[in-house]
């Protein structure tokens, strides 16, 4: 019911609680042996990678141990601003959650035309659950899409084979 689209954040960071319930959220364990997640999975191939984006830096997320990898030690939301056709929500949030897909390991199984729909279906039920999340947490988000893809790539220094797919800019609302 209080799920919307905010493009407006405080300057307030969020915590390491808040960052790894989010993160959870999108493609977090639900059940340890069988490494099911949050989000649906064509085949349970899994073919999301999350990333954050914060003044701190970028952090790859390990579903597995629940942990964040540094995979950047500088800001670059500003990059990130000007990939996604300089939409302020990028610049202005205190943290980017980033969905990236790879397509070849759903392919593998279901055929590169097949895996292109699994992998995008995958990401919505991601980005609906972090929307989602949000709101449980009383912060606000926005998912973006309109962005550049190879400077999204570059930014974040992702592999050719990794697409991305959303930018979720999340805060705390403005009161």
């Amino acid at each position: 019911m209080r799920r919307r689209s905010v493009r407006e954040f405080a300057a307030t960071t969020l915590s390491d609680a808040e960052h790894g319930q989010l993160l959870w959220s999108c493609q977090g364990i639900t059940h340890r042996t069988l490494g099911l997640r949050t989000a649906p999975s064509a085949g349970a191939l899994y073919p999301l990678e999350v990333y954050l984006a914060n003044r701190a830096g970028v952090f790859h997320y390990e579903p597995r141990a629940h942990e964040l990898d540094q995979t950047l030690q500088s800001d670059v939301r500003k990059e990130l601003f000007d990939a996604a056709l300089r939409q302020e929500s990028v610049r202005d949030a205190p943290a980017v959650i980033i969905l990236v897909g790879i397509y070849e390991r759903t392919a593998k199984k279901y055929g590169s035309d097949r895996a292109r729909r699994y992998v995008h279906l995958e990401a919505g039920h991601a980005a609906q659950n972090l929307l989602l999340q949000a709101v449980a947490l009383d912060l606000v988000a926005v998912p973006i899409g309109a962005f550049e893809d190879e400077k999204v790539r570059s930014a974040l220094n992702l592999p050719s084979t990794y697409q991305p797919l959303y930018l979720v800019p999340v805060g705390r609302p403005v009161r």
